[in-house]
């Protein structure tokens, strides 16, 4: 079988991918990506066949500076930017190209490639699509109605007013169900899964930092590492003279000497793969990114969040609304608060607790193996794939 995998954003869309991709592959089919640049570079380095369709992914010369968090606002780009007739127009349009080259028997995408769903629509191509979005409040009716519309009708589509090409025939959620707001549950194509490999890679770990001892790890993800300002240079102020060590994660375009020298006991590094470090922290930091939370949730580790943008606030508010994490201003945060946020969530053995029934519940879910027999599933059958139990 020959199954494409595509995702319209950076590492945050692509990841929660991988790990079906993974294992289809192991399991003999034949996969391919499509990203959009340069994405595709950074799959290829997975070992997967890669395409690129739709614009470039444009990173600013440096660390912007952090503007005030403005929902309104990261509301339109996923109206006008990614549901509109900008990145999934583009896609929609050039994917059908992909389609004839490497002719795939079926199609996994990000949830917010609806450019993809469209060109699969054209094509007659059977499709699955992987939640990225870890609280589901953030891509609501609301905002994508009237985008979506417009989109299909310029593909030549039908109406859809439930908008049920978002979930027609079967959907991935990774992540424990109960992190979902309850305001916008999961549809009957919906199949929860462990959100990603929990083994952590001995290989990644840093040298010198990461042993038996328990650590803080901080990060800001992969976008919104370059739209801080100073906020690197707070936090890590704030993480000072903690009773742990530390790892903080810049990303690949920052150069942790940026930073000047650290204090013993806190490192620096451009990237480490999270399943190294999540093993072994008491608290984590970070911007509440998707894939950080449902990392430090599938490991049972508290949380301090500081919000910027997307669907940061959504996830930090259910951090906070199951009792697993804190939340600071990104742009007023003091080291101080940063430092007792840390503190608090560290010593308090309730949030502990808590996380670690999150822990739990996620470790029951099934596996990425359970994800490849439902996608053969849907190419032989061609039809919705219905929870059952």
């Amino acid at each position: 079988m020959r199954i494409l995998f595509t995702s319209a954003g950076g590492r945050g869309h692509s990841d929660p991918l991988l790990p079906i991709a993974r294992t289809a592959r192991l399991s003999g089919h034949e996969v391919a990506f499509c990203c959009r640049p340069p994405m595709a570079a950074t799959i290829e380095a997975d070992g997967f066949t890669a395409f690129s369709a739709g614009p470039a992914i444009l990173a600013p010369a440096g660390i912007a500076p952090l503007a005030p968090l403005d929902i309104e606002r990261e509301r339109r780009v996923v109206r006008d930017g990614f549901a509109g007739r900008g990145i999934a127009a583009r896609r929609a349009t050039e994917l059908p190209d992909v389609f004839t080259a490497f002719a795939p028997d079926v199609l996994v995408c990000d949830e917010t490639d609806f450019g993809a769903l469209v060109a699969a629509e054209r094509c007659d191509l059977p499709y699955a699509t992987v939640v990225v979005v870890a609280s589901g409040s953030f891509l609501t009716p609301d905002v994508l109605a009237e985008p979506l519309q417009n989109l299909r009708a310029d593909a030549g589509l039908s109406t859809d007013p439930g908008l049920e090409m978002l979930t027609r025939y079967c959907v991935f959620a990774p992540g424990p169900p109960r992190f979902r707001d309850p305001a916008f549950p999961l549809g009957p194509t919906a199949h929860p899964l462990r959100p990603a490999a929990l083994d952590p890679d001995d290989a990644a770990r840093p040298t010198g930092v990461v042993g038996e001892a328990a650590i803080v790890y901080f990060t800001l993800g992969s976008v919104f590492n370059l739209e801080s300002g100073d906020l690197f240079e707070r936090v890590l102020r704030g993480l000072q003279d903690l009773p742990f060590d530390v790892v903080a994660t810049v990303g690949t375009a920052i150069d942790p000497a940026t930073f000047g020298p650290q204090p013993a006991g806190v490192r620096v590094e451009r990237f480490v793969a999270q399943s190294a470090l999540l093993p072994h922290c008491r608290a984590v930091v970070s911007h509440g990114g998707s894939g950080s939370v449902l990392g430090a949730l599938a490991h049972g580790v508290p949380q301090v969040l500081l919000p910027m943008g997307a669907d940061q606030p959504c996830n930090a508010a259910r951090c906070a609304a199951l009792g697993v994490g804190r939340t600071l201003d990104a742009l007023t945060c003091s080291p101080e608060e940063v430092h007792d946020a840390v503190i608090t969530v560290s010593s308090d053995p309730s949030y502990h607790r808590r996380a670690a029934q999150l822990r739990d519940e996620t470790l029951a879910l099934p596996d990425a193996a359970y994800a490849v027999g439902l996608i053969e599933r849907l190419a032989r059958e061609r039809q919705p794939i219905v929870r059952t139990g």
